[in-house]
């Protein structure tokens, strides 16, 4: 009964977080609507017993991830004003009816039943460990993994770059 609970609490938190993600005027608050779901995804980690998991998902998505975010937003500069304009009346509606869509797909794709993950783990006994896991990440999943590390290595490397980019007027040719 108690693990119910701790899920009803945390799935409450990720929710709300990730309404305040996506309805907050600033960035900042946008970021730190992000931080409360993923801190809230990790202890729903730990309620289905996926300890490993839960670990990499506090100290890489939240600790590395939520820095370069921050890091980002900082540099773009939060002071500015908006340079979209002010929403349009019929914007929240569209939302609402896209995220309606949405859920109702995921909602009828729910009811059948899915099969994830890989065929075999290899011995029953070390299924969620963190030995699985690295023989499935660096065996099974090495090109994809390496594929995300360098993916992110670039996204990286280019917002430092447009970040250092200053665009100075052209001057006018006199005739």
């Amino acid at each position: 009964m108690a693990e119910v609970i701790v899920f009803l609490i945390f799935a409450a938190i990720a929710l709300v977080g990730a309404f305040g993600l996506v309805t907050a005027a600033n960035t900042v608050y946008s970021a730190l609507g992000l931080m409360a779901t993923m801190f809230s995804l990790a202890v729903l980690y730990l309620v289905a017993d996926a300890p490993f998991v839960a670990v990499v998902q506090i100290i890489i998505y939240a600790g590395a991830v939520m820095t370069l975010f921050l890091f980002v937003i900082m540099m773009i500069g939060v002071d500015k004003p908006d340079a979209y304009g002010a929403r349009t009346p019929s914007q929240i509606p569209r939302t609402i009816g896209a995220a309606a869509g949405f859920f109702s797909v995921v909602a009828l794709a729910g009811r059948t039943v899915w099969i994830t993950g890989s065929a075999g783990f290899g011995r029953p006994d070390l299924y969620g460990s963190a030995e699985a896991i690295a023989d499935e990440v660096f065996g099974t999943w090495t090109i994809v993994f390496l594929s995300t590390v360098m993916l992110l290595t670039i996204a990286a490397l280019g917002t430092v770059a447009l970040a250092y980019y200053r665009l100075e007027p052209v001057a006018e040719e006199v005739s």
